[in-house]
């Protein structure tokens, strides 16, 4: 595993990703994040975002929903809530998913406004990250 690092993506449905990746970057509660071989060791909470694991030219995308990464020299651990690879990304049902959020967020006077914000920016993200993989 010289120079790679061990990039394993972790759900309570199971193991999403498991494999030897040159560079990995993500969304951190403390802002984007990127991790070579040989990193100091760290542990970070995640929010929703695009995770990318990068290896020579190629690059793969995920969708992640909050959790923790635990950052070693030759090993990422992803612990998320939920995470899709951008290609199992189901985008009409995004869409459909931001839609009734916005419909949520436009009239909510007795609604529960952090959690139709945090159903929007989740929609909007797996949207996001499945457009990387769509021809443009």
């Amino acid at each position: 595993m010289e120079n790679k690092i061990l990039l394993e993506i972790v759900t309570p449905y199971g193991l999403i990703f498991s494999e030897e990746v040159d560079e990995v970057t993500g969304t951190g509660s403390e802002g984007e994040f990127g991790i070579l071989p040989g990193h100091v060791p760290f542990v970070t909470t995640l929010k929703v975002g695009m995770l990318i694991a990068k290896t020579g030219k190629e690059s793969k995308y995920f969708f992640v929903n909050w959790g923790y990464a635990e950052i070693g020299a030759d090993k990422v651990m992803v612990l998320a809530d939920s995470a899709e690879r951008s290609e199992e990304i189901d985008v009409e049902r995004a869409k459909e998913a931001m839609k009734r959020a916005e419909e949520r967020l436009k009239k909510c006077e007795d609604c529960d406004f952090h959690r139709a914000e945090a159903s929007l920016e989740r929609a909007a993200t797996r949207i996001q990250v499945a457009q990387i993989r769509l021809p443009r």
